[in-house]
Order: C-alpha cells, then sequence, then structure tokens
C-alpha cells in the first residue's frame, strides 16, 4: 500500500510519530494537527491518504472519545499496531538531572510517572498540551533548570539531551493505533474485523450478540460500550472479533447485523503482532 500522506495529532517526535514509522516506515510523511477532529477532517477531505489514530493504552485503557470519532466518521480502519511506551527525562544540553527543578508533559505522561516524581520531589510536574511540543519547546528557550517528558525521537529531532530513560512507573506500557482511511485496501490479508452496534432494548440481548461468535469459536479481542446521545442509559457497542472476515467472524457479524437495530463494520485488516518489546 503507498502512503504518501499520514495525518497524526501531535508534533514530530510524538508518540504518533513513533508509532508511523514503526508501522509504515521511517520515510513516512506526515502531516501534524492540532487535535482528533483536524486528523480525521484532514483524511476525510484527501488532505491526508491515512490518519494514524491512538485507540487505548494498556494502563489509561480505552481513549473513548475516539471511539465516539470512529462511529460518526464514515472513515474505515485498515490496519493497526502497537507501540511500546517509554517516556524520558529530557534537558537541555549541558544540564544534569540535579539541576531540574520542572518537568512538562502531557497530563497521561506525567500520570504514568508518579514514581519518579515521588523519588524527585524537587521536580515538579507541569502540564503542556503535547509530549513532543514540551520537548519542542524547551528547546526554544527554556530555562536550565527545566526539563520535559517524552520519547527519545523527541529529543532527537530537537537536539534534547536524555537526562533519565524509561521513568514510566510501568514498562508494560503499550499504546494501540488505528490505521484510517477512506478507502477499505489494506496491506495485508484481514484478520480482525472491527464492528459497532446497537441492540434492542431487551432482556438478553447482549448475551445473544456475543453467542453468535461464541457457537463458531470467534474470539474477541476488545468489546467497549459508550452512551448514546440523547438516549439516556441505551448504549453503542464496539467490537473487535479475530479471524478471517469471510469466514466464521464474518458469518457472526453478518448474523448480527440481522438482528440488531444497526450495526456498521468499521474495518476489516491485519491484526497487529503482539510483541513485549524489552
Amino acid at each position: 500500500m503507498s502512503i504518501e500522506t499520514v495525518a497524526i495529532q501531535g508534533e514530530a517526535g510524538s508518540f504518533s510519530h513513533a508509532a508511523a514509522r514503526q508501522l509504515l516506515g521511517e520515510d513516512v510523511r506526515l502531516l501534524h494537527r492540532p487535535s482528533f477532529d483536524a486528523l480525521f477532517q484532514a483524511v476525510d477531505t484527501g488532505e491526508a491518504d491515512r490518519g494514524l489514530l491512538p485507540i487505548e493504552n494498556s494502563l489509561a485503557g480505552s481513549i473513548h472519545e475516539n471511539y465516539d470519532r470512529l462511529s460518526a466518521s464514515p472513515l474505515h480502519i485498515v490496519g493497526e499496531t502497537q507501540l511500546r511506551v517509554s517516556h524520558c527525562l529530557i534537558g537541555r544540553p549541558g544540564s544534569t538531572l540535579a539541576s531540574i527543578r520542572r518537568a512538562a508533559s502531557h497530563a497521561v505522561a506525567l500520570a504514568q510517572c508518579r514514581r519518579f516524581f515521588a523519588e524527585n520531589p524537587q521536580i515538579e510536574p507541569v502540564v503542556v498540551y503535547d509530549t513532543a511540543g514540551s520537548v519542542r519547546d524547551l528547546m526554544k528557550g527554556g530555562l536550565a533548570s527545566g526539563a520535559a517528558i517524552g520519547s527519545r525521537l523527541s529529543a532527537e529531532l530537537y537536539g534534547g539531551q536524555v537526562l533519565r530513560e524509561a521513568i514510566e512507573d510501568d514498562p508494560r506500557n503499550y499504546t494501540r493505533f488505528l490505521l484510517l482511511s477512506r478507502g477499505t485496501e489494506t496491506a495485508g490479508a484481514p484478520s480482525k474485523t472491527s464492528v459497532t452496534f446497537v441492540l434492542h432494548n431487551q432482556p438478553g440481548a447482549l448475551h445473544r450478540a456475543l453467542g453468535m461468535f461464541a457457537s463458531r469459536g470467534v474470539d474477541l479481542a476488545k468489546i467497549e460500550s459508550r452512551p448514546l446521545r440523547g438516549r439516556p442509559w441505551e448504549y453503542a457497542f464496539y467490537l473487535d472479533a479475530l479471524g478471517d472476515p469471510d469466514g466464521p467472524a464474518g458469518e457472526a457479524v453478518r448474523e448480527l447485523a440481522s438482528s440488531a437495530v444497526s450495526l456498521r463494520v468499521l474495518g476489516s485488516y491485519p491484526a497487529s503482532a503482539w510483541r513485549e518489546d524489552s
């Protein structure tokens, strides 16, 4: 699959940037957008060929608003990747850990480094909008006592000095990203299908829906519920089914479509292989 431009949320050096390189190669051309809504718009209008969207983190859980955006968008999922997230404390050249008094980053990144701040109470966490942006801003003229928390890639791109690596609390920190496209063409044989659906509000409806997959031996990698706007206490469901969409997984999806109030296939695409990086 020839990728010309991929839209991501965030600056160069962000974890989305690292995920795009992991999935599509180091020469991938990126279109940086300030928000997830702007990412969707860039792909929808053709300004970008693809979009790479974070959808869940192994520690923080699902990014619920992005499930809502997927449901409301006509875009299709055509691929995925799982990125090992490792946070670095990055300072200006010549700085030392002992000289640092403030460390800026996105709130989620700071929350994933609580142990580091507990062990270094002289360093104050400072919330900013973006991990890579915090590194870029630091290198534009931050104080010698200032630092940022971001990826090693961001330090390399902006000329920062890595003062401490892997400061996250839990090394089993992964983020799953979805590759979005206006079309349905994938780079390999599909082995996962993502759907969103709404069921009739009656006893046993979800049990029957899941039974359509269980009876065929289809493994479900994910199920998520989101409230339906304007319909209190009613929900849409999101489901990832593993397997060939032309096989039992597809049969289960088609049976579910025949009994659900509504169902939309978000995409059938190659599932990313699980790998636990050291």
